[in-house]
């Protein structure tokens, strides 16, 4: 079949004829014009879907009937935010997926879906979108509360602050959204927070401080955590106030400190300040020596604010006792620096509690066997180290012999001669003496011109010291405690001569017991540098001269830690001795030489341990719980013995402390005891 030129050209025709009507077909079907009555929102979503060509996932709880009508074409754009409108208005909105599907579920679901997070103000209408948005110059924690108002809370709208990073993260519609944000940006704004330093030159500047903050809160106690309202500090170093804040808040801050900065009509002052703590007498010295050095430095100063103040030798500062107050007459300037002084100084002063624990424990062991002879020629084997010497005992022995003597009488008349006999007592006050010094076993054998003693004793000594001693003082203040009695010791004498007929003797009393010294210093922190003189001593016996004092001391300086113990150190003393006393020759013979020979043996062991711990008292009621603590220890000991009550009095009631928190029972008046015994009366 063979094609002409016409065909082919009517061909030609004919097909672009059909593709614009194509073209004008597409374009006719790209514009909308919507119109429901009535409808079922789920039909509504269908052919919007259709006409959309997107997938739609409807959530079931998406219902009800829509009714809508539109006399405009939109086109495909504007189509979609009708369909976003109508949504928006029936509470439902779509969440748009990754992959391009739409998900119509209700507002408040769509807050918690994966909604997508923008950074710029692109999408203007009703989608649902996330934005995070930095806040540069107020706060997000006092501006998310404004915003939460302006946001649809009650559909899909949320707004959440976060203070770390000062950024706002809000979620809701994009026109809100958007809306939200211009806010921000517009609130969003730094103030004016200049700095202005105001140098007084008469008043003090922590004192102006103090009352321009007075007047503040009085006026403006609403506007107190407002990030503009002003703030004004004082810097006592240069005696000026630095104001900031907003520009009118600053000017009128500004204004009241230039008229308050004003020259006293009076050239001194006096002020009476009553002491809490501290002692007036004891800070006279102190605040003497302040003054004196503000006035050298201000003499040699070339201050313009200086030359300005009169001279500063007219203070006076005078303490009075009885009411433990300071009476200071000073120039304003030097008052406020006196002031400052005492502010500091007058101040609750710590208290440290020493605890001690002074532990001694002695042991004492000895032996001694001793045999000695005599003979009645004086012939004699004795040891000093047997105890008794046998010539102490066989002289004693002989003075205490009776003796016999005869006198004759003659006779007058008969010229023969009577014989008398006397016999005298011996003096038995020696041997008494004598065997009196006897320690142990002594026993004598006497034979014939011989005599021999034989002395044995064993002796065993244990004392065990324990004292507890508790101090409580001020800090840097000494401390003293004993426990003990005055021993009196001669110190002097005088004997009669024979132009003095008044003899004496000067006698002085030493204290003898466990003593305790302390001075602590509470260091910075909580630990305490304690200087401790610990002492114990006891009368160990009677000398030639007087009596002799045992005496164990330790003085030492450490730091302990609050509630800390520390043992200051040990006193150990151990002896052994053996001491032999014999014979030469007949001594060393085996076992026979036991008989000329006298042993002694003795051991001795002194052993003292200190401990120490202090405990700060920084405020009344750790002060109250430790005294507390002792009160009721020593009133369980006093119930315990009342329990147990009095040997051979069963009726008898022990002292018993009253309770801790329990009043002071005062004795009843004379109207309350007369009544009392009235009724007494008549009961029996």
């Amino acid at each position: 079949m063979r094609l002409t030129s016409q065909s082919l050209l009517k061909g030609f025709f004919t097909l672009l004829i059909s593709a614009a009507l194509a073209f004008s077909t597409a374009v006719a079907a790209a514009e909308y014009s919507p119109n429901f009555k009535g409808t079922d929102i789920n039909e509504f979503i269908n052919i919007v879907g259709k006409n959309l060509k997107k997938t739609m996932i409807v959530d079931p709880n998406v219902r009800g009937k829509i009714t809508v009508r539109s006399y405009d074409l939109m086109n495909e754009q504007q189509y979609y935010q009708f369909f976003l409108n109508v949504l928006q208005v029936y509470g439902f909105a779509i969440v748009e997926m990754p992959n391009g599907v739409l998900k119509v579920v209700r507002d408040k679901t769509a807050k918690t879906s994966n909604l997508p997070v923008v950074e710029n103000d692109l999408l203007n209408g009703d989608e649902m979108i996330t934005r995070v948005v930095p806040v540069y110059n107020v706060s997000v924690r006092e501006l998310s509360p404004l915003l939460r108002q302006l946001n649809d809370q009650a559909g899909g709208g949320n707004v959440v602050n976060y203070d770390p990073s000062n950024v706002m993260i809000m979620t809701g519609r994009a026109s809100v959204i958007n809306r939200l944000v211009e806010i921000i940006e517009r609130v969003d704004k730094a103030g004016d927070q200049e700095v202005e330093i105001i140098k007084l030159k008469y008043a003090s500047a922590a004192e102006l401080v103090r009352i321009v903050e007075n007047i503040n809160k009085e006026q403006g106690a609403k506007n107190t955590g407002s990030p503009l309202a002003p703030k004004i500090v004082a810097d006592e170093r240069t005696n000026s106030v630095i104001i900031s804040g907003d520009v009118k808040a600053r000017q009128r801050l500004v204004h009241l400190v230039q008229r308050l900065d004003l020259e006293l009509e009076t050239n001194g002052n006096t002020r009476v300040i009553f002491l809490k703590y501290a002692k007036a007498e004891e800070l006279v010295t102190v605040l003497q020596g302040v003054s004196a050095g503000i006035q050298a430095d201000e003499q040699g100063g070339q201050k313009t604010a200086a030359t300005r103040r009169p001279n500063t030798a007219s203070t006076s500062i005078e303490a009075h006792n009885d009411s433990n107050s300071l009476v200071i007459t000073a120039q304003p300037d030097m008052m406020r620096n006196l002031e400052d002084v005492i502010r500091q100084l007058d101040v609750r002063r710590a208290q440290v509690q020493v605890e001690a624990i002074i532990v001694e424990v002695f042991e004492g062991d000895g032996t001694s066997l001793g045999v000695q002879w005599a003979h009645k020629d004086g012939a004699i084997q004795q040891f000093n180290n047997s105890g008794v010497p046998i010539g102490s005992i066989a002289a004693a022995a002989y003075q205490s012999r009776d003796v016999t003597t005869t006198d004759y009488i003659v006779g007058t008349e008969s010229g023969t001669a009577t014989p008398i006999t006397k016999t005298t007592p011996g003096d038995k006050s020696l041997i008494a003496e004598v065997l009196g010094a006897v320690n142990g076993t002594l026993f004598g054998i006497v034979k014939d011109d011989w005599a021999a003693v034989v002395q044995a004793v064993s002796s065993d000594t244990n004392s065990n010291i324990l004292a507890t001693p508790h101090l409580t003082t001020m800090d840097n203040e000494e401390a003293y405690f004993i426990v003990g009695e005055e021993v009196p010791i001669i110190t002097g004498q005088t004997a009669s001569t024979g132009s003095n007929n008044n003899p004496f003797q000067t006698v002085d009393r030493k204290e003898v017991g466990i003593k305790l010294k302390v001075t602590p210093q509470i260091n910075e922190g909580n630990a305490v540098q304690l200087l401790i003189e610990q002492e114990v001593s006891s009368v160990s016996g009677a000398t030639a001269v007087d009596i002799s004092i045992n005496k164990r001391e330790i003085k030492t300086s450490v730091i302990v830690d609050d509630g800390g113990t520390v043992v200051l150190g040990g006193l150990i003393d151990e002896d052994v001795q053996e001491s032999v006393s014999k014979v030469p020759l007949l001594g060393d013979i085996p076992f026979i030489g036991n008989l000329f020979k006298s042993s002694t043996s003795s051991k001795r062991k002194r052993n003292l341990m200190v401990f120490i711990r202090p405990t700060i008292i920084r405020d009344g009621l750790t002060m109250d719980k430790i005294s507390n603590k002792k009160y009721n220890y020593i009133r369980a000991q006093q119930l315990e013995r009342r329990a147990n009550g009095v040997n051979l009095m069963p009726n008898t009631n022990t002292p018993v402390l009253p309770e801790w928190d329990a009043q002071m029972a005062l004795p009843p008046n004379y109207e309350n005891y007369l009544q009392d015994k009235n009724n007494k009366d008549n009961k029996d």
